[in-house]
């Protein structure tokens, strides 16, 4: 079938990222955030009230006014009194969604399966962040997966994080602005190292943020990134997909090696880089490519960011490398979350987060 083209010429589904207004509102966040050395939520504060006038939303900025201990306990408390999710009580009797997650852990700590789930959870909007984040952690409570790979944190979230999901050890790939994180559960996981490779050119505060581990005997190397962001940025990201395909292939041959993030790439932004390097799979393409999970963000069925027109694409990607001796652990399913809205009426981020689980086989 013919795929349509929009009016720049590119395919239909393509078409800008957010277009035109809400990403480029989150650029000018990410400007006033380094001219000014504060964090991204900040920036954003400013910006709003300013009408996005990068000027005087500087000349408010550094006049004396609201202190940053303020904004972040606004965050934390806008939606008070309703307490947060804890996602320790996951072993409590009386309830059917533990009684489930019981169940499941019992599954994976006998070496059978292996779970993560990777999400943007857009923490740079902070309407509803409150109740958004709580959603995002009923997720993780439910699932209760191996590691999760998150890009869009924001302090005040990666703080709520680390106080609720205490079952979990949170290794972040920068502490200001907005970044990535990969949280590990420690009951599953044993950590060895980690490390952060910076993209030298990057406009947007992005890197590439690796954590080696070990599950069951297996060695694991885990990475995630958030590449640069729209059309106009697609060489940078091409570079940067070079960067992480390229250290894909530097990890120990020991080691299993899962990407999981959010690329910002199209398909054919892929075969120009070359695509995938012939022992590194798309998990999504490994499995059949489900229709089902095809799209990850999709303004025709998510609401968040109120955008007109119908953009569907496969952002989020999971890339995998089995160990040279192969067979240990293998991609079974992928499934997408978030896709009910929350009592706000809105969705926990403008992206769907994905749920794989993997065959452990000893």
């Amino acid at each position: 079938m013919e795929q349509k083209s929009g009016p720049d010429g590119a395919p239909e589904g393509e078409r800008e990222e957010g277009e035109p207004e809400v990403k480029k509102r989150r650029l000018l966040c990410v400007e006033f955030a380094s001219v000014a050395s504060c964090d991204a939520a900040v920036a954003q504060c400013y910006l709003a009230e300013n009408d996005w006038e990068m000027e005087r939303a500087l000349d408010s900025y550094f006049e004396p006014a609201v202190e940053e201990s303020a904004l972040k306990s606004h965050l934390e408390t806008a939606s008070e009194p309703e307490p947060c999710v804890d996602l320790t009580k996951e072993e409590t009797s009386d309830s059917t969604s533990s009684k489930t997650s019981t169940s499941e852990n019992v599954q994976q700590e006998d070496g059978s399966m292996f779970s993560f789930i990777t999400w943007n959870i857009d923490g740079l909007d902070l309407n509803n962040l409150p109740e958004r984040a709580r959603g995002v952690c009923s997720y993780l409570t439910l699932y209760s997966p191996d590691v999760v790979f998150l890009q869009e944190v924001i302090p005040p979230y990666a703080a709520y994080l680390k106080k609720k999901a205490s079952s979990y050890e949170i290794i972040t790939g920068r502490e200001e602005g907005y970044f990535t994180a990969i949280m590990l559960k420690k009951s599953r996981l044993k950590f060895k190292s980690q490390e952060i490779i910076p993209f030298p050119n990057t406009k947007m505060m992005r890197n590439l943020l690796c954590v080696h581990v070990s599950v069951s005997g297996n060695e694991l190397c885990l990475m995630t990134s958030h590449l640069e962001s729209t059309k106009g940025h697609a060489k940078e990201r091409m570079n940067q997909l070079k960067m992480v395909l390229k250290k894909m292939q530097e990890a120990p041959e020991s080691a299993t090696v899962i990407f999981a993030g959010d690329t910002n790439l199209r398909d054919h932004e892929v075969s120009k880089c070359g695509g995938l390097p012939s022992n590194t799979l798309d998990v999504w393409e490994f499995l059949g490519k489900p229709k089902h999970c095809q799209y990850t963000w999709d303004t025709q069925m998510n609401s968040n960011l109120g955008i007109a027109a119908t953009c569907k694409l496969r952002f989020d990607r999971i890339f995998f490398r089995a160990a040279a001796e192969g067979g240990h652990i293998i991609p079974r399913s992928l499934d997408l979350l978030g896709l009910e809205k929350l009592d706000c009426g809105r969705f926990p981020s403008d992206h769907w987060g994905l749920l794989c689980t993997l065959d452990l086989i000893l």
